[in-house]
């Protein structure tokens, strides 16, 4: 049997047989005899297809709810390379995983014409095929893959490196500043709506179905995933259904 296949996380294995919705949209399946994240939940046409579908860490384990497997399992695909993880800044608690062939594809379409073009490619060839990590310093930039100050600074300039701190960079995906607007947006917009629900709860499958305003970009699925793996809501089986209910109340 091929070794690539027999080292597709069971996690993801479960993702794929899961019918809460991620089945269909979040699954993450077998494709080219390794692991890839189908997230169809994600509007690749709201950004243009300009970039790589984003599954939030937390969103997970709103499937798995073993918490220490998915971590596990997804610091394999990381460190053999298949995905990237990022700290959006905004919520120090949550991280996007974007497959690292997608990431790539979607830098090299976005920089392809502009004058740091050769500092991309020298980026994602010396560092991001070497090198796991979510952030970088400045002393490791120019010391271990050799990029000078105004090339670290074309890099901030294309949207693959942001601001961490003094001579800290995290690692970026360019133009993302949109998806983390229409995210946080989004998720306040789904938490009011159960809040002006009757005791601060709703029925999951009624949220699911409600027509939402044009704040839920990112569709309200996304949001429920969201939700409730970061654990806003508390979910409460009932007869009806899953029922969620605030967990600020």
């Amino acid at each position: 049997m091929n070794r690539k296949r027999n080292l597709i996380p069971d996690v993801f294995r479960q993702v794929k047989k899961h019918k809460s919705g991620l089945a269909e949209d979040f699954k993450l399946v077998d494709k080219t005899e390794a692991e890839n994240v189908d997230a169809s939940l994600f509007p690749r046409k709201l950004f243009d297809d300009s970039l790589p579908p984003i599954v939030l860490k937390h969103q997970l384990y709103s499937i798995v709810k073993d918490k220490t497997t998915v971590d596990r399992q997804l610091n394999e695909l990381k460190d053999r390379g298949d995905v990237r993880i990022f700290q959006f800044g905004f919520d120090t608690d949550v991280f996007g995983i974007v497959f690292t062939e997608d990431y790539k594809s979607k830098v090299l379409a976005a920089t392809a014409t502009k004058g740091t073009a050769a500092t991309v490619q020298k980026f994602l060839e010396t560092v991001l095929n070497s090198c796991t990590d979510i952030g970088f310093n400045k002393d490791k930039m120019l010391k271990e893959f050799s990029f000078c100050d105004q090339e670290i600074t074309q890099l901030v300039n294309a949207g693959l490196l942001t601001v961490r701190d003094f001579g800290c960079w995290w690692l970026a995906i360019p133009s993302a500043g949109r998806f983390v607007k229409y995210f946080v947006k989004g998720r306040k917009a789904v938490l009011g709506m159960i809040r002006k629900s009757k005791y601060n709860e709703v029925l999951q499958s009624d949220l699911e179905t409600r027509k939402v305003t044009s704040t839920v970009k990112l569709g309200i699925q996304y949001h429920v995933h969201d939700i409730i793996g970061a654990e806003l809501v508390k979910c409460i089986p009932t007869t009806t259904g899953t029922l969620l209910r605030l967990n600020d109340v």
